[in-house]
């Protein structure tokens, strides 16, 4: 027993359990950073975090990308910042049984946290949402609306689907501004976009 240890009295003791315990869970974005995943840095961490929001739910959207054709390959792939070679890296960590064998274990150490959005977030319009950009925008370059709506919590993507919840179309719009169109989703102008954003004017 601590507490028996020379200059260990119950208060002392019960910090260094609780200390231990808090070490005990660790949020999603740090856990995915630790895993040591190849090309899986700090950014792409949260990234993946962000998006899929809970360990469960990320490997068992990365079991799913095995299949080269299924639905979850095509939505990490989706995730701006995410290409063929870094989604290739992802998948083929859960493709071996021995990771797979280490997160069975670490579960029963570890508490890994499901994402939350910073609080200042949430009374964003774009909180969880989905966006997509396409064409040129005036107003800003797309890196820096990109980096504007991800800051107000939302999720960037590359591709529209259903899940997108809004496409902002600049100038010179192609294929996406189509495609949103006849899945009927919600479009934005750069002016609509500025407004929603918060940065108008």
């Amino acid at each position: 027993m601590i507490v028996a240890r020379e200059g260990w009295g119950e208060v002392s003791a019960k910090k260094l359990i609780a200390a231990i315990d808090e070490r005990r869970q660790i949020a999603l974005d740090r856990f995915i950073n630790a895993l040591g995943i190849p090309q899986v840095g700090q950014a792409t961490a949260r990234l993946l975090a962000r998006h899929y929001r809970s360990l469960g739910a990320w490997r068992r959207e990365m079991e799913a990308a095995q299949d080269a054709q299924s639905p979850a390959r095509a939505d990490l792939i989706d995730v701006h910042g995410i290409g063929d070679d870094m989604a290739a890296d992802i998948i083929g960590f859960f493709a071996e049984p021995h990771n797979r064998a280490i997160l069975d274990d670490l579960a029963g150490e570890v508490r890994v946290l499901d994402y939350q959005a910073p609080a200042q977030r949430t009374a964003s319009p774009l909180a969880g949402k989905t966006i997509v950009f396409t064409g040129s925008l005036t107003a800003m370059t797309r890196s820096e609306a990109k980096a504007r709506a991800e800051a107000l919590g939302a999720n960037v993507a590359s591709s529209v689907s259903s899940k997108t919840d809004y496409v902002v179309i600049g100038a010179d719009a192609g294929s996406k501004a189509t495609r949103a169109a006849s899945l009927g989703v919600t479009t934005l102008d750069e002016a609509a976009w500025l407004d929603l954003a918060g940065a108008a004017g």
